[in-house]
């Protein structure tokens, strides 16, 4: 079973990068929309590498069973015994050590169990990123009762912006849950610019009576509310940036569980 093993590997990984690109969005836990051709075109070139490597395997040992056959005929008794030493070599050389056959487990668990997206652990480890920008006026936001932000737009304007655009406006974010100290809690969102190998993070702490009774960690939830002005811009004083909540609703988590600017 040697001799199938590469083949047994490609196809196995080949069908995981399938599986969540081409079946699937699982692939957008771990990239951009931007790059599922990409995974899509991997996949398929590995699946073609293992059927090549297969077919390979499979004539190499129809031509070792010829060859088998041909020395048994020409040396009768002495050709069993060839055989049988031959037989032998060969259980040695391509048994092998049977232990390689666990780099198939990796490959075997994305295909079967793809991991989640990353969420309040990833966070806490980013607990001091921000963004890369100086204070000064943005852009006007759309008119609208109410408007649906990120929470990365949330957090650059309540952090940055000296025009206030927030002020007044009635915002909407869906983010998950992570926890702060003595009862704080957060909606937080991971900003993804290639991969989920350079995520960030975007966090906005939840204040007000709807608020009371944080919701469990890592569950999805959209919040309405209005913004709370909080420390002088541009500082740690203002981060992170709060929000006074009207409404807090359960949610499914998204195809797509990362921010954008």
């Amino acid at each position: 079973m040697r001799r199938y093993g590469s083949a047994v590997l490609l196809l196995l990984v080949g069908g995981a990068v399938l599986r969540i690109s081409l079946f699937s969005e699982l692939y957008l836990r771990y990239v951009q929309a931007a790059l599922r051709p990409y995974l899509v075109i991997s996949g398929s070139l590995l699946i073609l590498l293992g059927l090549v490597a297969a077919v390979r395997g499979m004539r190499q040992r129809d031509h070792e069973e010829h060859d088998d056959h041909e020395e048994h005929g020409e040396h009768g008794e002495e050709g069993e015994e060839a055989e049988h030493d031959h037989g032998h070599s060969h259980s040695h050389s391509h048994g092998g050590p049977r232990i390689a056959w666990l780099l198939t487990l990796p490959a075997l668990a994305l295909l079967l169990f793809p991991p989640p997206a990353l969420g309040s652990y990833s966070a806490s480890r980013e607990e001091a990123q921000r963004a890369a920008q100086g204070v000064g006026t943005f852009s006007a936001l759309p008119a609208g009762k109410v408007l649906d932000i990120s929470v990365a737009q949330y957090s650059s304007r309540a952090i940055y912006d000296t025009g206030h655009s927030l002020k007044g406006r009635t915002l909407r974010m869906t983010g998950f849950v992570t926890h702060g100290s003595n009862g704080t809690w957060y909606l937080t969102r991971l900003l993804v610019t290639c991969c989920a190998a350079d995520a960030t993070i975007s966090k906005v702490e939840i204040r007000g009576d709807e608020a009371d009774g944080a919701p469990q960690t890592d569950s999805w939830v959209t919040v309405t509310g209005t913004w709370i002005p909080k420390g002088k811009l541009g500082t740690d004083g203002a981060w992170p940036p709060v929000l006074k909540a009207a409404q807090v609703e359960q949610v499914k988590e998204p195809a797509d569980p990362y921010d954008k600017r």
